[in-house]
């Protein structure tokens, strides 16, 4: 988490929702890295989990991400839940809930859906004062 939350902090530092993501291997060893990017590279899907997917994937030479671990500051929103279930990810390991658009426990449990067959372990809290506070700090000096 530690690497999630220096990441999210790098978007902060760019105007970008501080939210961070890494992805790691069957060993503990980061192979993806992802910060959201949206006002950055000016694309919707530009979100730090997708990023951190991708990198992963090619790192690894396959979509399929099998054995990983993605841990993420902010519950991950419906679109980035679908691409935890679209690369096989079985576990996410998250800080803060996202009480408005959360799709792993909060507002929704896309990854746990038996509709889709899925059974993504998810790991909550983690850190998740200290990620909460990134995101209320980033979003009070905005107003």
């Amino acid at each position: 988490m530690e690497a999630a939350l220096a990441l999210a902090q790098e978007a902060a530092a760019d105007g970008d929702v501080p939210v961070g993501a890494v992805v790691l291997d069957e060993h503990g060893i980061v192979v993806g890295r992802g910060r959201n990017r949206r006002e950055v590279d000016s694309d919707p899907s530009a979100h730090a989990e997708v990023l951190a997917l991708r990198e992963a994937a090619a790192q690894r030479g396959s979509w399929r991400l099998d054995g990983c671990t993605l841990v993420v500051t902010l519950e991950p929103c419906l679109m980035c839940a679908g691409a935890v279930l679209q690369a096989r990810v079985p576990r996410v390991v998250l800080g803060a809930w996202d009480d408005k658009a959360g799709a792993t426990g909060s507002q929704w449990d896309v990854v746990r859906d038996a509709r889709v067959g899925a059974k993504v372990e998810v790991i909550a809290g983690v850190r998740g004062d200290e990620c909460a506070a990134v995101l209320r700090d980033f979003f009070e000096a905005r107003r």
